[in-house]
Parts: structure tokens; C-alpha cells; sequence
């Protein structure tokens, strides 16, 4: 495995990692409990099944912090094959509780005059 970059995003963070394993073994890995539980806790899992899953290539698990205020955020594993029999790992951590991430709001001042209406 070489060294893994790292993006970060407005409400997460992307690595990606070039491995020399196959992309099944590293499906395997991030899919089947057993051997997921070696480096993805279940105790960090909101729920141990996936919320999406495209077989071979995409999964994805719902995580929630086991510590208060209990952040819960999304986990997305790309499996992609590389030119060399190889597999490029995207790992995509990203916010998804609703009271941290930002929200679109209107603008207190509209820039137009109140207007009164009649009852």
C-alpha cells in the first residue's frame, strides 16, 4: 500500500489509497463483517448493514460517534481496478447530522419594505 492522498471537503474527507490486492479482496474486506470488524468497529456503526451498495464497486455505512453529542456521518468505500491488477481505494467520510451540517437559510433583510396584511 502506498501513501494515501487526502482531500479534504466542505463536510468530510476523501482519501485514496492505490493497493496491490485485487478489487474483490478489498470488497471482501469492506463488506464482510467478520473481516471488516478488524479495522471498522461495530460499535462505530449506526446500523452493521449498508445503506447503498453497487456489488464490486460502492458501499456505504451509516456511523455514529459513541460518545455524546453522538455526530452521525456517512462512510462511502470506492473500489476501482488499477492498471496493474491492482485496486484504488476512495474512502469518502462525510457529515451528514442534520444539526452540524449547514443549512441554506433566507437572508433576515430582503431588501423590500414591510408590508402589513389585512386581517
Amino acid at each position: 500500500m502506498n501513501e494515501g492522498k487526502t482531500k479534504e471537503q466542505d463536510s468530510g474527507v476523501e482519501l485514496e489509497f492505490d493497493l496491490g490486492d485485487p478489487p474483490q479482496k478489498v470488497w471482501r474486506a469492506v463488506t464482510i463483517p467478520e473481516l471488516r470488524e478488524r479495522w471498522l468497529p461495530k460499535e462505530a456503526l449506526a446500523d452493521p448493514d449498508a445503506i447503498t451498495v453497487t456489488p464490486g464497486q460502492e458501499v456505504r455505512y451509516r456511523l455514529r460517534d459513541d460518545n455524546p453529542p453522538f455526530v452521525e456521518s456517512t462512510v462511502t468505500f470506492k473500489i476501482i481496478p488499477n492498471a496493474t491488477g491492482g485496486t484504488c481505494l476512495r474512502i469518502v467520510h462525510e457529515l451528514t447530522d442534520a444539526r452540524f451540517v449547514e443549512k441554506t437559510r433566507a437572508p433576515a433583510n430582503s431588501n423590500s419594505p414591510p408590508l402589513m396584511l389585512a386581517a
